[in-house]
């Protein structure tokens, strides 16, 4: 009896882990991992900082798969079958165990992108799987038994078994390859990117981070909170991504020229910090505003906010009038500005949108159309917030796959 050939479109974290494990779960199974490009788990290598943010220690199923916008239904469910302490047992008894920063961020101990390579390659060359570079794939055909998975070149390869792994698109016309599966698609919208404000006086702060900080959408009542950095360009850190992650398509709608609401200092709302504001005329009314940052902002922010509100350099206290008090109250809570466009968080691409995942069984990431097609990763209709999400569904979903094709290989 003639071994079964599964093969693996796309060497990135979940391609490599589902070619990796199927091969350890079933060694009479062919495996062949393929890649368009020239270089294998390019995104492994360069996600946080080069150093690889593997998973996040999030232990709570629910909690976890609440940081995804989509998908989060479909993980809970998944990862009751491999979930982040999987991950972090997988790679500690491969000699790569991970630490926890204070975010939450879990990193290899080595501290370095190429822990997590080596590793992978390890298992890679363990199990005889063999790799395929610069394989370009423009079709797969279903069969009776099987698929033809045709290339660039004009060359077929049949395979029992195909995991479709390459990646998420930026555009529906990317998907093209797959038109003939009629698989229903979500259109892919950018995930997880900075917001520009071009020519903002703000700029000039950029390098500046509000640690307490929140960002919304004008007319929304839910905020996305946590740093924000002051860029060049305009607006980054943690509650940015994370506002352009849950709130994705709605800022690709509007082309990403939007009012956009920050509050500056989240302790306070406008009406709180105009009564402190009150407090500080009554209990300190002869020292200057310039120096009573009481905020907790950079003091560099909270000039900028003064003189945005009309005070300026050498206003006491007791000169404030109410309605520089207001308007202050106001910029440090609610301050508006209206972005003119988006910026790719560093090199890290997320797409919101992909294969429905009405097409795919949750218990095996197979196809519900075709047996014997499976998907993982961000092809699939699933994104997460910055901080190891994204990893952590490629381990997830490529492992189930693994499971499923190795018990029925």
């Amino acid at each position: 009896m003639s071994k079964k050939t599964l093969l693996v479109i796309g060497a990135g974290a979940a391609g490599f882990f589902c070619a990796v494990n199927a091969a350890r779960l079933n060694p009479v199974l062919k495996v062949m991992l393929v890649e368009k490009a020239g270089q294998v788990l390019r995104k492994v290598k360069i996600s946080g900082g080069s150093r690889c943010n593997v998973t996040h220690a999030c232990f709570d199923r629910q909690e976890m798969a609440n940081c995804y916008p989509r998908g989060g239904r479909f993980l809970r469910k998944a990862f009751h079958r491999f979930f982040t302490t999987d991950t972090i047992d997988w790679f500690q008894s491969r000699g790569v165990p991970l630490k926890t920063e204070a975010d939450g961020r879990m990193f290899p101990e080595a501290n370095t992108s190429q822990a997590i390579i080596d590793c992978l390659l390890q298992e890679m060359h363990r199990y005889n799987i063999e790799l395929h570079l610069h394989f370009a794939v423009v079709k797969i055909e279903p069969l009776e038994q099987g698929f033809h998975v045709y290339q660039s070149s004009g060359n077929r390869q049949f395979a029992d078994f195909v995991m479709i792994a390459c990646g998420g698109f930026s555009q529906a016309a990317h998907f093209e390859w797959l038109s003939n599966l009629k698989l229903k698609l979500e259109d892919p919208v950018p995930a997880l990117f900075t917001l520009n404000f071009s020519g903002h006086a703000l700029n000039k702060l950029m390098g500046i981070t509000a640690t307490n900080a929140s960002i919304k959408i004008a007319g929304c009542k839910k905020n996305s909170s946590g740093p924000i950095l002051i860029t060049h360009w305009g607006l980054s850190g943690p509650a940015v991504l994370r506002l352009s992650s849950f709130f994705a398509r709605e800022l690709a709608d509007a082309g990403y020229r939007l009012k956009l609401i920050v509050n500056w200092s989240a302790t306070y709302n406008a009406q709180s910090l105009a009564e402190k504001i009150r407090e500080q005329r009554f209990i300190a009314p002869a020292k200057k505003v310039s120096n009573g940052n009481f905020t907790g902002m950079a003091a560099r922010l909270w000039e900028f906010l003064l003189h945005e509100s009309g005070i300026d350099d050498n206003c006491r206290w007791a000169d404030v009038s109410t309605v520089m008090m207001n308007r202050l109250a106001v910029n440090c809570t609610a301050y508006e500005m209206t972005a003119n466009g988006k910026t790719t968080f560093k090199e890290e691409f997320v797409s919101a949108g992909g294969i429905a995942l009405e097409e795919i069984d949750v218990n095996s990431m197979m196809s519900r159309r075709y047996k014997g097609l499976y998907f993982g990763g961000e092809i699939m209709d699933v994104d997460g917030i910055t901080g190891g999400y994204n990893f952590q569904h490629a381990w997830t979903s490529g492992f189930i796959a693994a499971a499923h094709i190795a018990a029925n290989g």
